[in-house]
């Protein structure tokens, strides 16, 4: 009975449960992240806010400009200026569907054809990047010139008559018109569209299409039904890198162009750096992007796919 009855002995002061060393290696991620995160934060968000602010502005350079929420501008901006708009979405869309038209032939044969050559032909996409993009737009001067062998050929063959005829063209004479621009944009962009092509068709199995042809399916039927739709990441994609560059250009309307040519870029620099109208340039780009933006997110929910390259 007395030992039933005695007291049970203290129970010891149990040792504080340490922090699972698991719990400090998930931040080690996020501190890795940081040094990305004041990157965008210093170079990107911070110039958005005050061109932001920029373009409710009133003002003058003499003056100086305060922020008076004149939300006009935009509506001045777009109402003299959407011809420029316009024509930068139709330069740009057209330059990206020349870019998909040549660039998919030549990635599909770098991905399943090119064999010991890969290396070689994945250099002589990227060889314009090692020159200056300048350089490379006052080249196709040259290459267009009037009287040039280029112009001598397309006339030779008729198409000038017909670009002349859809206004691409004027007469004889290539520079300084849309078809130069256009020709321009294709060249300077196309790297753009190769690249993700190639890195979305070299992922597709081979043993797919070997599984089509033991199907009997014949070798187009096997490319619309097999490649073409596990390539569309890379077409997504390529298409963006192209068209987003494109659209806001402005090297190659100022250099291969003329004042009948002018894109929103050709605008927003001349606002910027000539005319210094700073909030109706800010604007400008505002409405731009926005476009842009609305664009893109319509394009990649019709695609069908969200896995870009």
């Amino acid at each position: 009975m007395a030992t039933l009855t005695e007291a049970p002995p203290p129970l010891s002061p149990t040792a504080p449960e340490k922090k699972p060393a698991r719990r400090r290696g998930r931040l080690v991620p996020y501190w890795l992240l940081l040094p990305g995160i004041l990157w965008l934060l210093v170079f990107f968000a911070l110039p958005m806010v005050y061109q932001a602010s920029t373009s409710v502005q009133t003002g003058s350079l003499e003056e100086g400009y305060k922020v008076t929420w004149h939300f006009a501008t935009y509506w001045d901006a777009l109402s003299e200026y959407w011809p420029q708009y316009l024509r930068s979405i139709l330069y740009a869309g057209s330059a990206t569907i020349l870019c998909l038209i040549l660039g998919y032939p030549l990635a599909y044969l770098i991905a399943f054809r090119a064999g010991r050559w890969r290396n070689l032909i994945m250099i002589l996409v990227i060889a314009p990047f090692f020159t200056s993009f300048l350089i490379r737009t006052l080249a196709w001067k040259t290459i267009l010139a009037d009287g040039g062998p280029v112009v001598g050929a397309l006339n030779t063959l008729h198409v000038l008559d017909v670009t002349s005829w859809l206004g691409w063209t004027s007469g004889d004479r290539v520079l300084a018109t849309p078809l130069a621009v256009v020709c321009g944009l294709t060249y300077n962009f196309l790297p753009f569209m190769i690249l993700p092509l190639y890195t979305s068709l070299e992922r597709i199995d081979t043993r797919l299409h070997e599984a089509a042809g033991d199907l009997y399916a014949k070798p187009a039927t096997t490319f619309r039904k097999v490649t073409f739709p596990l390539s569309m990441p890379g077409v997504v994609s390529g298409t963006l890198l192209t068209f987003i560059p494109a659209a806001g250009d402005y090297v190659n309307a100022d250099l291969l162009g003329s004042t009948d040519t002018r894109m929103v870029g050709n605008v927003i620099q001349s606002q910027f750096l000539r005319i210094l109208d700073y909030p109706t340039a800010a604007a400008l780009s505002f409405i731009l992007m926005a476009a842009i933006l609305v664009m893109v997110t319509v394009y990649i929910r019709r695609s069908g796919t969200e896995d870009l390259v």
